[in-house]
């Protein structure tokens, strides 16, 4: 099959990133390297998180879905459910089941728990009416055997941004150590590096674009008459946040990874920040002459070899963010 036919098809992939220094992290003495699951486990793994996914947004009830999601995905999801419940307690009258089809997977071989796939999937919500070719790439991780699979980064990317991926003569991925040297950024520094960035512009390892120097512009020139912005950015490398990372045949690797992200707003006397209705729902204190938002984001990023030709630098391919809590004063 011809590259471009395989990335039509769906690429599989997966995302294998070890905890520990030695890249392993062994539970219950489960010493041995297995496949992480069967594909049909994995199947049926896609189909309940839809099954949960869709009842939820068409309740808009948090709890419906609450244990088939985790990670910065679940912060995102969870979060949004409940604002939106707050303000339409009947349901979703516009309710569009979300339809993720032509699935490919690819099953890690690893050690011990928690264990990773990814679903490379065609999805019946581009936002484009079709014209550019996408794939869903959903990230599943299951932390113990009793557990069950639950849905941690989503990225939504152009069939040809989806990379290559390095496979063993098994067609299983390659994982990625949290601390590997070889890239131009361990996954484990990701989004550390990314928040730090963000605030001063360094370190300069991110390539142009929208969620790297166009977001610090539009940061920078952000204008309201009467109206003060600050902005705070924390990486998250948490456990339920930890950055799941897969070799790529060029070298380099494809990481997903989490950070969170504070925008306050500060007016002037006799003014006020505006409140719509997400911020309303998820509102603690009372705004009167500041408001701060939090939002999680998570990142699907391609990281370089070290001393790759071209610049070596990472590009963030996607950049899924929402709104998780506010503050008024």
């Amino acid at each position: 099959m011809t590259r471009l036919g395989r990335l039509t098809a769906g690429l599989t992939t997966a995302t294998v990133l070890c905890m520990t220094a030695s890249g392993c992290m062994t539970v219950h003495g489960e010493l041995a390297v297995l496949p992480g699951a069967t594909e049909s486990e994995a199947a049926q793994a896609l189909t309940d998180f839809l099954t949960a996914y869709n009842a939820a947004d068409k309740a808009f009830d948090p709890a419906l879905d609450a244990d088939r999601v985790t990670g910065s995905l679940g912060a995102i999801n969870q979060a949004g459910l409940k604002a939106r419940q707050t303000y339409n307690p009947d349901g979703n009258k516009a309710h569009k089941p979300l339809v993720l089809d032509d699935a490919t997977y690819v099953i890690p071989k690893k050690a011990g728990w928690p264990r990773w796939f990814l679903a490379d999937t065609d999805s019946n919500r581009d936002q484009d009416g079709g014209k550019l070719d996408t794939r869903w790439l959903v990230v599943f991780v299951r932390t113990a055997p009793d557990a069950v699979w639950k849905a941690a980064y989503l990225g939504v990317v152009p069939v040809s941004q989806v990379p290559e991926f390095a496979l063993d003569g098994d067609g299983l991925a390659t994982p990625v150590e949290p601390r590997d040297g070889g890239l131009a950024v361990p996954p484990a520094d990701l989004s550390s590096t990314y928040t730090t960035y963000l605030k001063d512009g360094a370190p300069d390892v991110f390539a142009p674009g929208a969620s790297t120097s166009g977001w610090r512009e539009t940061r920078r020139t952000t204008r309201r008459a009467g109206f003060s912005y600050q902005y705070i950015d924390q990486p998250m490398t948490a456990t339920t946040f930890a950055p799941l990372g897969l070799r790529t045949e060029d070298g380099g690797a494809l990481v997903f990874f989490s950070s969170k992200h504070f925008e306050r707003q500060t007016a002037a006397k006799g003014l006020k920040p505006e409140v719509n209705a997400d911020v309303e729902a998820l509102l603690t204190g009372e705004v009167n002459s500041s408001l701060t938002k939090e939002r999680v984001s998570s990142q699907l990023a391609h990281v370089p070899a070290r001393g790759a030709d071209g610049g070596g630098k990472v590009r963030i391919l996607n950049r899924l963010p929402g709104l998780v809590a506010a503050k008024g004063e």
